[in-house]
């Protein structure tokens, strides 16, 4: 008995701390797809500023609020948000007509520190949807600029979400990323405003860091199941390795459009790594020849998921290796983030312990897989 004792003292505490990381993921009420930023690209020309957005209007028209990364909403913003997304797309331009005066006091645009207003000239739908993907539209609009205009500035409401603004018809164009309710910096209307190779590097770091640590659900759970296997420092990083190698490879390839592949493609398969890798965890007795391999073809797959975000909004023509090296640097630093917290919760104090496989590894391992395959369902259905 004096040797049991000290063992449930671990034995709650550990299993709490294991599943905690894992069930903080889904529980909170979160918004049913990844936030992604919305597109604005804009051009100047005859005194009049076009910006058209690539968006989620109908997330917009809900209410759901866009600022956080994982974006909670409550059942009534859920519901709206749902709705609309089950109504054919024409029905949700005849929406936003009504929700359109109420965006446009939310927009920000002046001209020199003049505040400018919209004209709405239309809201395209998208050609092609994926069930698992929210419903991307075109907004388009335009702004009377005074015909001395030197400089303009862009931002709107922090509830609508980041923004990725895109200068066009300009040597040397502005392409920046402004955080939720920021205003952009005073862009030249001539160009020459083009962020260097530091700026673009520092600011995709960031990217790359907020799409694992905390928009990269998925990539998050594959990564702790990784470190569940073996919490022990020399084949997690063996493990960790085999992935990072892997994914920089594609993620290079799919963001110099070497390698396109549909994300209807992508996602489901992702989803099905994590279980494989969970059901592995559960009954594999010690790491095989074939771990690593095996890890290493999942990277690529995760790789293609991050460059899909990448894709999305592009990168600079500019700073683009600098740009791509930033993203993926963050994203390494979020990955040694999720194992950092999981080895200071779990690994440092109970990875040796005899009872770590029978209370950490087999339940936690056991919800991940469980999660994973909602999410291949989700994702395939």
């Amino acid at each position: 008995m004096t040797r049991v004792q000290p063992c449930r003292r671990w034995l709650a505490p550990a299993v709490w701390a294991t599943l905690s990381i894992i069930t903080t993921l889904h529980s909170r009420p979160a918004f049913a797809h990844e936030v992604l930023p919305t597109i604005a690209d804009f051009t100047v020309a005859d005194n009049q500023l076009d910006l058209t957005l690539s968006l989620d209007v109908e997330a917009l028209i809900a209410g759901v609020d866009l600022s956080s990364p994982t974006s909670a909403a409550g059942p009534k913003e859920m519901a709206a948000y749902e709705a609309l997304r089950a109504s054919p797309a024409a029905a949700t331009v005849k929406r936003f007509e009504q929700f359109w005066p109420e965006m446009a006091g939310r927009i920000s645009l002046s001209a020199d520190g003049t505040a400018l207003k919209p004209t709405l000239r239309a809201l395209t739908p998208p050609n092609v949807t994926e069930p698992d993907l929210a419903r991307i539209f075109t907004l388009t609009m335009s702004f009377a600029l005074p015909p001395s205009a030197e400089t303009v500035s862009v931002g709107w409401d922090a509830a609508f979400g980041p923004l990725v603004l895109r200068q066009n018809g300009v040597a040397d164009p502005y392409d920046g990323y402004i955080e939720p309710g920021n205003v952009s910096p005073p862009i030249l209307v001539s160009g020459g405003g083009a962020p260097g190779s530091w700026t673009a590097f520092h600011r995709y770091v960031l990217i790359g860091f907020d799409h694992i640590v905390p928009k990269g659900l998925d990539h998050i759970l594959f990564i702790l199941g990784l470190f569940l296997f073996n919490a022990r420092l020399r084949p997690l990083l063996a493990q960790i390795s085999a992935f990072t190698l892997a994914h920089t490879v594609t993620l290079a390839a799919a963001a110099a459009n070497l390698v396109t592949i549909p994300s209807s493609i992508v996602e489901p398969a992702i989803a099905a790594s994590i279980i494989y890798i969970a059901v592995e965890n559960i009954f594999a007795k010690g790491m095989s020849p074939f771990r690593l391999p095996v890890v290493f073809v999942f990277g690529l797959l995760h790789g293609l998921g991050f460059a899909s975000v990448l894709q999305e909004f592009g990168l600079p023509d500019g700073s683009f290796i600098a740009a791509l090296l930033g993203f993926n640097l963050g994203v390494e630093f979020g990955q040694l983030a999720v194992v950092g917290a999981a080895f200071l919760s779990v690994g440092v104090w109970f990875n040796r312990h005899r009872l770590y496989r029978t209370v950490v590894v087999i339940p936690g391992s056991a919800l991940i897989g469980a999660i994973g395959a909602i999410w291949l369902i989700q994702r395939v259905a």
